[in-house]
């Protein structure tokens, strides 16, 4: 289990001759700290040595409060094995860096503490100091440390001082965690090793608390609970004490310095006293069990009494009874700073009985201390927060401890109304008292007259929710619950009855909310759901349900470091209110749209779920304009996974194909295309063969095409691009298609008969391979290698055009979807609905805006240069794109119309296809829709 580990500071590049670095070697209240030379220079260097190789799980500074440092980097540094141990020898690692405050907030009164957990073996640490923060405090441009902390796994190897004595303060600190390893976790981490508890701790009181600890630890593992319930108490109650003697331990210190003696002196003597005084009314001579005139049985089930309200000595109550006191016992204190047991402290003669004593806050008085009745009686503590038991404890009080001067002040108004005695109750330490004043006030105020004044009653209302407000925020569950039965009886039942104004409602509600909301994230589960159900039950209440108050309260944002439960307990909460209420005034789009977008942002999730399905619900709802809250929906809001779950939902909730199927659906019709490639190139090589002779031409496969020619790619599911990348392939592996007669004279053989549609096959063959025809637009030329088939097309062909945005060459009946789908620039695109085109976003909104384009009209083809309707099919597109009347803003036409006419004789030249000649038929390449491409 990881402990604290003593350290000795071995190097310091420079220190104030009055805060020398020698200070961080011991921990107490009275530790000065290091300081930094004048004007030093920056960075600054602290290597502190342990007292044993560790593995550091924590470390721990405090800062100075206003010689603040800007940044400290950590480093750890080990000596390697069957190596001196040295500064000299060590080899660093750098651990990180924390930065600081610079405390300005603070006024510069407050002191930060900085702890840091690390994962790092090694003997030594070095801290590198970097420039300070300036304020008007620090005139010479210095930076302090007032303490360091370490806390590590000793390892197997110790590393020990030469200087011993430096760590007879943290002996007994250091030693026998045997026990403690076995009690706790592996990673558990004491919080009496916390630099917070050395440093404003009185060190006597310190060790004894340490003490304590180890005894609480050996009464749990030998089942003796009673035992370590009464430990427990006594280290809470010394921690205290401890708090109060390390700052009258300062307050002394000063009148020293001051040479104030006689005030120096009296110090002493109130400490002594009030340390004295604590030993003996929280017995910790008898807790751990050491000699004692009495033994006391601490294993035994009796109930103890509540604690006391422990004076300070050299005080006395202002009580208007005379008590008989005794002179308090002068002998020495317990040796502890030399590790001596405490000495034995014999009762003091008893006191008079528990009737005639009062007990009320402390006021200046000779130095004196009440004395117990019986020395073993030990402070019986309140329930646990999850003890629903209104059992009387034996041995208690019989009535409530007076109250504070504060308190009086603050519950004046419902003393006013409901008396001392009753308020006194609810403000008791003792959680039974609370309960039985709220127990009292219900049954009061539930048989309060109907003709009690108007104001009378609106006064009882108000006090009553004063007492509430502070019982919602109690720790014991049997006055929580009384509270909210009192608040349910006001709200349900008095509120009409005495016609309370709805203002005085609406008080009631907002000043007892905020309380509910914060217990809705208590730790105990009944709590919070108990907080939860009772924020939704008010929100129904005629009397409150038309103010509107919780819903209002309820819907604000919250921040986005707001604790995981309650932020989760407010988006549950929120998301109850709109399926019980609906949208209305007090619950509208934007005011749970606000919420639950700042939700989503928070870093726990289940707070992004429950947010998540309040957006789901009202979208269902709303719809599309939910949407104004969120991020744009494209591909980056898409990479985060959250979004993209709500607009897949959107989408579905549309009817729209979430972008997960459409890209299944996409990869489907990718591989089915291929299957048809590979079948067309499994059928051109039968061909083939059976047109060279290779095999004979099989009657029966002639007529199983046929029957496939309207679902093969042959047929008309590819276009022209897809037969012409079967074209390259097949040119690529030489498999070039006989010609039309070789295959003709095949034919003639008696062997098979081929009719008119298979013959048409093989001319689709023939004429889609020829080696100097454009597949695209049907011009022949002899220079039609396929070298000049390629600058063919990249610079002339009138079917043909190059992306502006990739210069790939692509069929200008099929650009839109070039654009939208394949493009590299495609997510700069999106599809007009009315007329169909690719429309870059930046300009999409003044395009809808406009409506000045041309919208498409059923079964025609949409040209994507002139934005004209024109005839649906393929051959309306080759008339637009080639014909002398065809799309004015195709720069290719007029090229190809312009070319002259080859002659028979073969001249180079290019030949100008009249109609349809050289292309196929339209019955071969399939009559389809070709303005979707």
């Amino acid at each position: 289990m990881p402990q604290k580990v003593a350290l000795k500071v071995v190097h310091v590049s420079g220190q104030d001759e009055s805060y020398k670095a020698s200070e961080l070697n011991h921990h107490s209240p009275l530790t000065k700290g290091w300081q930094s030379t004048r004007f030093c220079l920056y960075p600054q260097d602290i290597v502190v040595q342990l007292e044993k190789r560790c593995r550091l799980r924590k470390i721990q500074i405090l800062s100075h409060q206003f010689l603040v440092a800007t940044k400290i980097e950590f480093y750890v540094g080990d000596v390697p094995d069957d190596t001196a141990v040295s500064l000299q020898n060590a080899r660093y690692t750098r651990l990180g860096y924390v930065s600081l405050s610079d405390n300005e907030k603070t006024g510069f009164k407050a002191r930060e503490l900085k702890s840091v957990h690390v994962d790092a073996v090694g003997v030594f640490l070095k801290l590198v100091i970097h420039k300070n923060h300036i304020n008007k405090y620090n005139l010479y441009n210095q930076v302090g440390i007032v303490a360091v902390n370490v806390i590590g796994d000793p390892l197997d190897k110790p590393r020990t001082f030469s200087d011993t004595d430096l760590y007879n303060e943290g002996e007994e600190l250091l030693s026998d965690r045997l026990l403690e390893g076995s009690y706790s976790r592996p990673d558990y981490i004491n919080p009496l090793d916390d630099l917070a508890f050395d440093m404003y701790q009185d060190p006597e009181v310190g060790q004894i608390i340490k003490k304590l600890d180890r005894k609480k630890q050996e009464a749990v593992l030998q089942e003796r609970y009673d035992y370590a319930k009464r430990l427990k108490e006594a280290i809470a109650g010394l921690q205290k004490v401890g708090e109060k003697l390390g700052k009258m331990e300062i307050e002394k210190r000063q009148a020293v310095e001051n040479e104030d003696y006689d005030k120096a002196k009296l110090k002493k003597v109130q400490m002594d006293e009030y340390r004295l005084q604590a030993y003996q009314e929280l017995q910790i001579n008898a807790l751990l069990e050491s000699r004692h005139p009495k033994p006391v049985d601490f294993d035994s089930p009796r109930q103890p009494t509540p604690p006391r309200l422990m004076e300070l000595p050299g005080q006395s109550p202002p009580s208007q009874h005379n008590t008989p006191r005794t002179p308090y016992d002068d002998r020495p204190l317990p040796a502890l700073k030399n590790k001596d047991s405490l000495k034995d402290i014999s009762p003091p003669p008893p006191k008079p009985p528990p009737e005639e004593r009062k007990i009320s806050a402390p006021v200046p008085a000779a130095p004196v201390v009440e004395s117990e009745p019986e020395p073993e009686v030990v402070a019986h503590p309140e329930p646990d927060t999850d003890d629903e038991s209104t059992a009387d404890p034996g041995g208690g009080p019989t009535e409530p401890e007076p109250m504070s001067e504060k308190d009086l002040r603050d519950a004046s108004s419902a003393i006013d109304v409901f008396g001392k005695p009753l308020v006194s109750k609810a403000y008791s330490k003792v959680w039974s008292f609370r309960e039985d004043a709220l127990l009292a006030l219900y049954k009061e105020l539930k048989e309060y007259p109907a003709s009690t004044p108007k104001e009378d009653a609106k006064a009882a209302f108000r006090a009553a929710i004063f007492l509430i407000k502070r019982a919602i925020d109690d720790k014991v569950f049997a006055v929580y619950k009384a509270a909210l039965k009192l608040e349910r009886m006001l709200l349900t039942e008095y509120v009409g009855v005495h016609k309370i104004p709805r203002h005085d409602v609406m008080y009631a509600v907002e000043k007892t909310l905020v309380n509910l909301l914060h217990k809705s994230s208590d730790m105990a589960l009944r709590n919070r759901e108990a907080a939860k159900d009772f924020i939704l039950e008010i929100s129904k209440y005629k009397e409150v349900k038309p103010t509107h108050v919780v819903p209002v309260e309820c819907v604000k944002p919250f921040k986005l470091n707001t604790g995981p439960r309650l932020a989760l307990s407010r988006t549950e909460i929120v998301e109850h209110l709109y399926e019980e209420h609906g949208l209305q005034d007090s619950l509208t789009v934007d005011s749970i749209m606000r919420f639950s977008v700042q939700a989503l942002q928070h870093n726990s999730g289940e707070v992004r779920e429950a947010s998540e399905r309040i957006i789901k619900k009202l979208y269902k709802e709303v719809g599309a304009p939910i949407k104004d809250y969120l991020p744009p929906d494209d591909e980056k809001t898409r990479k985060n996974t959250l979004y993209r779950m709500l607009f897949e939902y959107f989408d579905k909730v549309d009817g729209k194909p979430s972008k997960s199927d459409f890209k299944k659906s996409k990869a489907e019709i990718e591989a089915k295309k291929q299957a048809e490639i590979e079948e067309l190139q499994i059928q051109l090589q039968k061909l083939k063969d059976m047109a060279s002779g290779k095999a004979p031409i099989n009657e029966d496969m002639l007529k199983e095409d046929k029957k496939k020619k309207e679902k093969t790619v042959l047929g008309g599911k590819l276009s022209r691009v897809t037969l012409f990348k079967v074209k390259r392939v097949l040119k690529e592996t030489n498999k070039r298609v006989p010609p039309t007669s070789q295959v003709k004279q095949k034919a003639s053989k008696p062997s098979a008969v081929v009719d008119d549609d298979t013959s048409t096959i093989f001319n689709i063959d023939n004429s889609e391979s020829s080696e100097n025809t454009c597949i695209f637009c049907g011009e022949r030329n002899d220079g039609f290698t396929e070298e000049g088939l390629d600058v063919h097309y990249w610079k002339s062909c009138p079917m043909l055009k190059r992306c502006a945005n990739c210069k790939q060459v692509v069929e200008i009946a099929g650009y839109t979807d070039h654009l939208l789908q394949e493009c590299d620039a495609k997510k700069n695109f999106v599809r007009d609905p009315r007329c169909s085109e690719a429309v870059p976003k930046s300009e999409y909104d003044q395009h809808v805006a406009d409506k000045s384009c041309n919208a498409t009209k059923p079964n025609t083809n949409h040209c994507p240069l002139c934005h004209e309707n024109i005839p649906a099919g393929e051959e309306g597109w080759k008339v637009h794109l080639m014909e002398k009347d065809g799309c004015k803003q195709n720069p290719r036409r007029l090229l190809a119309l312009n070319k002259p006419v080859q002659g028979k004789s073969g001249a180079a030249g290019a030949t100008k296809p009249k109609g349809r000649s050289g292309i196929p038929k339209p019955s071969a390449l399939g009559k389809g829709k070709s303005g979707g491409r």
